[in-house]
């Protein structure tokens, strides 16, 4: 069997082949310095906020003319000259007679205005869907800044109460360390996804505040299933030596592991096709800042899930000094398996029981029990009781007395 046939094969298996708890430490490594840099930009680059949240000017006109498309770099050139300041942003959006382009500025006066709009129509000359062409096609709005300020203090009250009733949830229906690593997991998603958008430079519109949000379920829906099997692999395990704590979250994670992959891909290939759409062939719009923020959030919540979540409860399980105290029982008896095993297959039972007397004292007794059962059998004959059958055989061999009819 190949390497690669071996990981598929561990993989649809789920017996626990990968270690990723056992490596907890590397995912922190990994995580934290992801989290750290997405603080540092968001911290000194901010982020590049739409006009929706900054407030300022938006000319939209068609994309055509009588010569053919318009190009946006044409568009940014014209308004440039015409206003002496390079605008916010240029984009098309949507395609075909019904592409439009859309410049963002900071806002402007109604003189400012006019005279771009007068620059834009003479240099570039735009068509409706009709073929009509005069200024009227070219339009213009002023946004104010307090509306986005607005969405983004509803966005912000959405999160803490969502946060807050959550919590409350595993924790009722789970437990308090697992609702806090999820919480944890939780964090680092929303944490990671804005710090794409402020490295990047993705400008921030109101439907990537929307997409924020909509990626907060998905999130903990991948860790509460891992969850659920957690606390399943690991019911009235204090009173088990088989497994430790974290090797049963181990066995958890790989029981699902699959599963995980799976729901990713399944999640993330609509996604991509809506943003394949969205810039392809309906333009930069609405539905690539849709896209880019679910296509961001779903790819960290499934990583967190897998890498973060289950080592974080591991780590915050085995705070409790009972289940530190089962680990070290997990250890000792898997030390005693090793010390039996290093003794070889070549002993016989009174050698393997005699050996046993060198273990712990638990094991003492039933140890002297194996070592007399074993020399019992060695040194006695097992004798045969002849049936009563037997005795009224002849010498022969055929039975004595008449045949019966």
């Amino acid at each position: 069997m190949s390497s690669k046939e071996s990981v598929f094969t561990r993989l649809y298996v789920g017996n626990g082949a990968f270690d990723i708890v056992g490596k907890r430490k590397r995912w922190y490594m990994i995580f934290g310095g992801l989290v750290l840099i997405c603080l540092l930009s968001i911290t000194f680059r901010w982020f590049n906020l739409g006009i929706d949240f900054e407030g300022g000017t938006k000319i939209s006109m068609p994309a055509a003319s009588a010569t053919g498309p318009i190009s946006t770099e044409r568009v940014e050139t014209v308004f440039k000259e015409a206003a002496g300041k390079d605008p916010s942003a240029v984009q098309q959006v949507g395609a075909g007679d019904n592409a439009t382009i859309q410049i963002k500025s900071e806002t402007l006066s109604v003189a400012e205005v006019t005279k771009i709009k007068g620059a834009l129509f003479e240099q570039l000359k735009p068509q409706g869907p009709g073929g009509e062409s005069s200024v009227a096609q070219i339009s213009d709005s002023a946004v104010s800044g307090s509306w986005g300020g607005e969405i983004s203090r509803q966005a912000l009250i959405a999160l803490a109460v969502f946060l807050v009733l959550v919590t409350i949830f595993l924790a009722l229906y789970f437990e308090k360390w697992m609702a806090i690593a999820a919480m944890l997991s939780l964090l680092h998603d929303i944490v990671v996804t804005a710090g794409v958008y402020s490295i990047i430079g993705f400008e921030v519109t109101p439907a990537t505040v929307i997409g924020l949000l909509t990626i907060l379920g998905f999130s903990l829906y991948d860790t509460v299933v891992v969850f659920d099997k957690v606390k399943e692999n690991t019911r009235g395990l204090l009173g088990l030596t088989r497994r430790s704590y974290a090797e049963a979250a181990n066995l958890a994670l790989n029981q699902t592991l699959l599963r995980s992959i799976n729901t990713a891909l399944i999640a993330l290939l609509p996604v991509i096709g809506l943003l394949v759409v969205g810039v392809g062939v309906l333009g930069v719009g609405t539905l690539q800042d849709l896209a880019l923020v679910q296509a961001t959030g779903m790819l960290a919540a499934v990583l967190s899930s897998i890498f973060l979540a289950t080592p974080l409860l591991v780590d915050l399980k085995m705070r409790d000094p009972k289940y530190k105290q089962q680990a070290e029982r997990v250890a000792q008896r898997k030390a005693n398996q090793a010390r039996k095993a290093e003794l070889g297959e070549s002993l016989d039972t009174a050698e393997r029981a005699e050996a046993d007397l060198d273990l712990s004292d638990d094991e003492a007794v039933n140890a002297e029990l194996r070592r007399e059962k074993a020399m019992a059998i060695a040194s006695s004959v097992p004798s045969r009781t002849p049936k009563a059958s037997d005795a009224k055989r002849k010498p022969g061999g055929r039975p004595s007395g008449k045949r019966k009819r």
